[in-house]
């Protein structure tokens, strides 16, 4: 389906690779704990008959100041907002960014990208990615001989 790509922007190379089911993500690992890089916010991503929903958890950010872009079959998804660094707490452990995320996704030749939409509902960035033509084509089981 997609990969997802690691922005880089405060990770650290590690070298360890985790790979999904239908995707591949980049983290890092200590024990038994996944630590996502600094700068993303989780997704799902929802494979239906005609298209996929990208479910961007972007709670805290309002929908004026998310970009979505796509350029050379990439789905760019950033946002910012403005915090005040005198109120910030002092995090012990911190799992979602506070002032910025970025996400991108490679949309490997199955979306029409013309008719892309998005919504943002309850703090959930839903982005709607349509299924080109041959996107749609049910899969071909191979019999063995």
């Amino acid at each position: 389906m997609f990969r997802d790509h690691n922005s880089g922007r405060g990770a650290q190379g590690c070298g360890h690779h985790a790979h999904g089911k239908h995707g591949h993500f980049h983290g890092h690992f200590r024990g038994e704990h996944f630590r996502r890089a600094k700068y993303n916010l989780p997704i799902n991503i929802a494979d239906n008959e005609t298209n996929f929903e990208v479910y961007v958890y972007a709670l805290g950010y309002a929908k004026e100041n998310i970009k979505i872009s796509v350029q050379d079959d990439i789905l760019y998804i950033s946002g910012t907002r403005t915090v005040d660094e005198a109120t910030l707490p002092n995090f012990s452990k911190q799992e979602y960014p506070i002032k910025s995320f970025e996400r991108m996704l490679n949309l490997n030749g199955q979306v029409d990208i013309a008719d892309i939409t998005a919504k943002q509902e309850d703090g959930v960035l839903i982005i709607n990615l349509p299924k080109n033509a041959e996107a749609q084509k049910p899969s071909q089981e191979i019999p063995v001989n």
